[in-house]
């Protein structure tokens, strides 16, 4: 069973799970904890609190959440520019991990949370994303579909993260991807897994297209026999 579930992260057992990362790679659940707190602290207005999800947080958010919109994050685009070494990928054949960086826009999906229990449900999110510190977590405005501006919480790319990798065009990284996996699955699914669940919301990203599209390429050109005489 996989450890992306609420009880693993609440009990220990998912950041657990990831000791076996290199020696002052995975952080520790107080400094996760002192993350979030120094970000609840920078809180900009008494609003509603939402989570702009641009990955997995869009079809498996685990944190309970009041209420689910399309929406439009301006100023960053995806991009597949973490090395992976576990979840979807492994020392041995890394992959790559999904984040924002500068430039662009971003449809994904806004998460709004209970204010009664936001603390709670943050924690679960912090837990789950800042495992190795590869994102850096920042305050921006989204715009739903109806033209409204909203606050959101944004897990966003830390160019100063060591797994920080600078070429993350489609063709560089998808022949890393089509042959990475670890305990949460393969890396090409999630790849796949997103490009559908954008699909579902009436959505697209061209880049995500180019990477799924070239990643069904490998596949196939994989599973072709070899030539005999």
């Amino acid at each position: 069973m996989s450890m992306l579930n609420r009880d693993a992260l609440c009990s220990g057992a998912y950041l657990r799970s990831f000791e076996s990362l290199p020696t002052g790679l995975l952080w520790t659940q107080e400094r996760i904890d002192r993350s979030l707190a120094q970000t609840l602290a920078a809180r900009p207005d008494a609003g509603d609190v939402w989570v702009f999800g641009y990955g997995s947080l869009i079809w498996n958010p685990l944190a309970e959440i009041e209420r689910r919109e399309a929406a439009t994050l301006h100023g960053w685009h995806r991009s597949f520019c973490m090395s992976l070494i576990a979840g979807r990928g492994s020392p041995e054949r890394p992959g790559r991990m999904l984040s924002l960086e500068p430039g662009g826009l971003t449809q994904g999906v806004a998460l709004k949370l209970p204010e009664m229990k936001l603390e709670h449900e943050l924690r679960i999110l912090w837990t789950r994303e800042m495992v190795t510190g590869a994102y850096r977590p920042i305050w921006s405005k989204a715009q739903l579909a109806d033209g409204s501006a909203i606050t959101v919480i944004v897990f966003v790319s830390e160019p100063a993260h060591v797994h920080h990798c600078e070429d993350s065009s489609a063709a560089c990284i998808a022949p890393m991807i089509v042959g990475a996996s670890g305990m949460l699955g393969s890396n090409a699914e999630y790849v796949f897994r997103l490009q559908a669940s954008l699909a579902g919301f009436g959505m697209n990203d061209a880049y995500v297209d180019e990477l799924a599209a070239q990643l069904r390429r490998l596949q196939q050109a994989s599973e072709q026999p070899a030539g005999g005489d």
